[in-house]
């Protein structure tokens, strides 16, 4: 089985996110990056099938030289190659991203079985360029999972929803979002990080493609300020407890 997983590199979670003055990019000279957790989760479950089906598995990635860093992680864990689709730096929009990985996966020289994105990213959350891939493969594509299991041939996943579950069961090749919570990722060994460090990781620098969008500008959430009501001592509080109970309707 021949398994691809995209992961985006993303500012740390929960990271004070601070603008340029001109608000047109993030200001990164403090800020730590990562993976996206729901493709940390892809990841881990590319592994996995690995584990129990054998093949191969790739990590890719668009992004600056820096992203490099989240793919020697992957690799670390246990992935096999790494690409680099390397840009300048600057943000790409979910149709220039897609259309990139397609290029790529395009020029593999063997086909894939299997690709994982992250349900969405965990800076944009534009939730399209795993969709935007599978449809211009036209290949089956199911989002939001949080089981996958591969049998005869095909892929058996499941997605959360209100009181229970949706199951799907399509043929392979097929493409699949991942949701936070379908496996918990494994911390890299330190045999698997010193393997990283000296594993080639593939590079190319694909040209952008105008995607029709245009940034005017960022902008920052205001802080919301955090309080503690104290609503009493002893048995004079529970009045009060009661009304606030029935003010957000759990009474």
């Amino acid at each position: 089985m021949n398994i691809l997983v995209c992961v985006k590199r993303v500012p740390a979670t929960g990271a004070k996110i601070v603008l340029t003055k001109d608000e047109q990019e993030i200001e990164t000279r403090h800020l730590g990056f990562t993976i996206s957790p729901h493709e940390e989760c892809a990841v881990e479950e590319a592994i996995r099938l690995k584990e129990a089906h054998g093949g191969t598995t790739t990590v890719l990635t668009l992004g600056p030289e820096a992203a490099t860093e989240q793919l020697r992680f992957a690799l670390a864990q246990g992935i096999d190659r790494a690409v680099l689709l390397e840009t300048d730096g600057s943000d790409w929009g979910p149709a220039a991203t897609a259309q990139a990985i397609v290029e790529a996966i395009r020029a593999r020289p063997e086909p894939f079985d299997l690709l994982l994105f992250g349900n969405e990213s965990a800076d944009s959350g534009g939730y399209q360029v795993g969709i935007r891939v599978a449809y211009a493969f036209d290949l089956p594509c199911v989002t939001g999972i949080k089981a996958l299991e591969i049998k005869n041939g095909a892929a058996i996943v499941k997605r959360e929803f209100p009181g229970g579950w949706e199951v799907y069961e399509t043929p392979l090749p097929a493409a699949f979002m991942v949701k936070e919570g379908l496996n918990l990722p494994r911390y890299p060994s330190l045999p698997g990080r010193l393997r990283a460090k000296k594993a080639p990781i593939e590079q190319t620098k694909p040209p952008r493609r105008d995607d029709g969008l245009e940034k005017v500008r960022l902008k920052t959430l205001a802080e919301q300020d955090k309080g503690a009501e104290v609503l009493g001592r002893g048995p004079e509080a529970a009045p009060k407890v009661v009304e606030v109970l029935k003010r957000v309707g759990v009474l």
